[in-house]
């Protein structure tokens, strides 16, 4: 039986702690006949449309939009992607990409882009996703190299590639981040929502990956995009970019601290379960050293998400330091967990079909995603300097 006590923190009001026992509920019953690993494009879009058909997705969306919140409510978003993980890497996948795909739209969109792009979303009849990786522009965004030149009063024409793109290959839209020139590095990126089917957008690549989930290469010819469609304005897409991650960047840590919770689960019926040396395992005190380590690394993980999702919440216009917190920990912490519970489970806990194993697989990307371990220092640093002086 997970445990809930953290929902009794101040961080949380009495609607969080519905939504976390409704969402929990449902996706105990409905979840598992939804998801066949071994046709994850097709769990995908089946989730997607469960999600919206259920109202979930309403938590990625402003309520002008048919949203449950007036704006996008960071806490419910970080509990979403907990108890979705705990149950389901996938369905954590399909909910976050929906929120991380139109989240530019929902800052910085104009109207008539929410209009087009939010209501689709919200209903699960749209799937979205976020490009700005490049092979040689990761975590260095203001390397980005994919170009969006004037093509006449009304239009640009992107050319470039785009790789390691969640839900690339079964995407609806997808929002593009490419250099338009207005100044140096960062400073000369824009945005623009790209429709799946726009000319010159094919899909160059897809991408198999340990923990399977629908990823792709995106390559961009000539591909022509309306100046309507670009996102904020002109040499505003590292903003964009950075202010979306702001919000989601917390969500990641929670979908981790949702594999941790589910292997401490895992790693205590199998302690109290298996035989050993005429007791049980969890008799043993290293067994108990090893839960106790555990459940501590994981309380300390949810301390620091829901400081920042409260903190986002509560108005604060950035919350750089306290996402890259959260996240670097609670990512580090959750692998630390699995391994914990892959050992206690020994040689079947590398064994194929058993959770553990497949958490073991599910953890190791959520280190490197949405700004690696070393990236989120490196920001937290640059914070803490930048407030010394």
């Amino acid at each position: 039986m997970p445990d809930r006590s953290f929902l009794d923190w101040p961080f949380f009001e009495n609607r969080h702690r519905a939504l976390a026992a409704e969402l929990d509920a449902w996706a105990g019953a409905t979840l598992p006949g939804l998801v066949d690993h071994h046709d994850v494009d097709g769990s995908c879009r089946r989730l997607v449309a469960a999600l919206g058909q259920a109202g979930w997705l309403r938590h990625a969306v402003p309520a002008s939009y048919g949203g449950a919140s007036d704006r996008l409510d960071v806490r419910s978003l970080c509990l979403i992607r907990e108890t979705l993980a705990r149950h389901e890497g996938l369905a954590d996948f399909a909910f976050a990409m929906q929120g991380l795909g139109t989240g530019p739209v929902t800052l910085f969109g104009s109207d008539s882009l929410k209009d087009r792009v939010l209501p689709p979303v919200r209903d699960g009849r749209a799937i979205a996703a976020f490009a700005l990786s490049e092979p040689e522009a990761g975590s260095d965004v203001a390397a980005t190299g994919t170009m969006a030149v004037s093509d006449g009063p009304d239009a640009v024409r992107i050319d470039g590639e785009k790789t390691f793109i969640s839900n690339g290959g079964i995407a609806d839209h997808y929002v593009v981040f490419a250099r338009t020139g207005e100044a140096p590095g960062a400073r000369g990126l824009s945005a623009f929502l790209v429709p799946a089917d726009t000319p010159g957008l094919t899909v160059a690549e897809r991408i198999e990956v340990i923990a399977p989930h629908p990823l792709a290469t995106l390559r961009f010819e000539g591909c022509r995009v309306p100046l309507a469609d670009r996102i904020g304005g002109a040499g505003e897409g590292f903003k964009v970019a950075m202010a979306t991650l702001d919000v989601f960047r917390s969500t990641v840590g929670a979908a981790a601290l949702g594999f941790a919770r589910r292997a401490l689960d895992e790693a205590l019926g199998r302690a109290r379960g298996r035989k050993m040396f005429g007791g049980s395992l969890g008799d043993l005190q290293l067994s108990q050293a090893a839960l106790a380590e555990m459940a501590t690394e994981i309380d300390a993980s949810a301390l620091l998400i829901y400081r920042a999702a409260w903190a986002k919440d509560r108005g604060a216009v950035r919350v750089t330091r306290e996402a890259a917190m959260a996240k670097m920990h609670a990512t580090e912490a959750a692998q630390r967990v699995i391994d914990r519970a892959v050992q206690l489970f020994g040689g079947l806990g590398v064994t194929r079909g058993v959770k553990v194993e497949e958490l073991y697989r599910e953890i190791r990307a959520l280190r490197i995603y949405e700004g690696a371990t070393e990236v989120q220092k490196i920001v937290i640093a640059r914070q803490l300097l930048a407030e010394a002086e």
